[in-house]
């Protein structure tokens, strides 16, 4: 297999771990059993490698103006070490991306999908005024997320800082095992936890560190095969299946961080437009009930009536049913609504559900 490696590849094939191709790196899709390792996070404690994540800082007198440009939420709102969801869009209002904006004393991270990297990179670059400097550090920092209802007592023996100040989506720079890191509430799982952004020097210190401190709730390492299917419990969308440069934040429910009322940003006027004509579509989440497993582009269908199509999905391990998220027509959109997937020339029922599928019970 080809592919970059990161900083933790050696612990992966150490930890006997599936290594399939992904945005360009070689990645754990698996360690044992992908419903073993999602049900640990949702149980206990379960530790990731997301370095191939990619980091961009903007610097500069002109850094806030700019991120309000290309972004769709309000940084001017962020507060010193505060973090926010946000997205950039093309002029046409279809994505870019979404990613997730940090704000520290001198300076802005901007955290992208590995897959679309090289694509926002080109674009910030394209846009930045003079007055700002780009600094992709992708190549040189490595993340790792610790996620379960024990991570903050798994992270709390490494590190002096309190992480009870730490609420969701704040962030504080710190050491953890000894090692510089910035300590972020941040997470793709819905559980506790924190993600840490470290040099890739320290990375291998710090997995042994957390795996240490973890031993006593049993932690273990965690392939991005869980993460898909922890994220989807919660309805958190995943770039080039939820959301993609065909669709707009209204139509993919991220309205909530789409502040049309903020000034100018790149992607505002279609917004606007397509706000003032009315959505055609939106997406839902759905449950199917039968035993079956809905995947990504299978068509959805009130009788001979073709009503849209699934975006993600997979069996559910903590619900124990199918689930999944699909763009379907909006008069079919309302909670209890029921329609046929076709899976593999055979119609299944489902219906429209209220999202997110799964709430953590702490």
């Amino acid at each position: 297999m080809e592919g970059k490696q990161t900083a933790l590849y050696e612990k992966h094939v150490a930890a006997g771990a599936k290594l399939v191709p992904f945005a360009g790196y070689l990645m754990p899709i698996q360690y044992h059993s992908i419903t073993a390792e999602h049900q640990k996070v949702r149980e206990s404690v379960g530790i990731f490698d997301v370095s191939h994540m990619g980091e961009i800082w903007i610097k500069g007198d002109g850094a806030l103006e700019f991120i309000n440009k290309i972004t769709v939420n309000n940084p001017a709102k962020l507060q010193v070490n505060q973090a926010q969801y946000s997205a950039m869009l093309y002029e046409n209002g279809g994505f870019i991306d979404d990613l997730i904006v940090y704000r520290f004393e001198d300076r802005f991270m901007l955290v992208v999908n590995a897959a679309n990297h090289a694509k926002d990179l080109a674009w910030i670059e394209k846009h930045a005024p003079s007055n700002v400097t780009i600094d992709d550090a992708s190549h040189r920092m490595s993340l790792l997320a610790v996620q379960g209802r024990n991570a903050p007592a798994v992270i709390q023996k490494l590190t002096d800082t309190n992480l009870d100040d730490i609420k969701f989506y704040w962030f504080r720079e710190g050491e953890v095992a000894g090692q510089r890191a910035v300590i972020s509430a941040t997470g793709y799982t819905g559980e506790a936890g924190f993600e840490l952004y470290i040099d890739n020097e320290s990375a291998p210190a710090v997995w042994d560190a957390v795996m240490e401190a973890g031993a006593e709730f049993g932690i273990e390492p965690i392939g991005l095969g869980a993460r898909d299917t922890l994220r989807l419990e919660m309805k958190f969308a995943l770039y080039g299946n939820d959301i993609d440069d065909e669709h707009n934040p209204l139509e993919a429910g991220l309205g909530w961080i789409t502040k049309v009322n903020k000034g100018e940003f790149i992607g505002r006027e279609a917004v606007l437009a397509a706000k003032e004509k009315g959505l055609s579509r939106k997406l839902i989440g759905f449950e199917v009930e039968e035993k079956a497993i809905p995947r990504h582009g299978y068509e959805c269908y009130q009788g001979d009536t073709k009503i849209g199509d699934v975006t993600s999905g997979a069996w559910s391990p903590s619900l124990d049913k199918g689930l999944g998220l699909a763009y379907l027509a909006k008069e079919f959109t309302a909670v209890g609504t029921k329609f046929e997937l076709d899976i593999r020339g055979k119609r299944k029922p489902a219906r429209v559900v209220e999202t997110p599928f799964y709430k953590r019970p702490y």
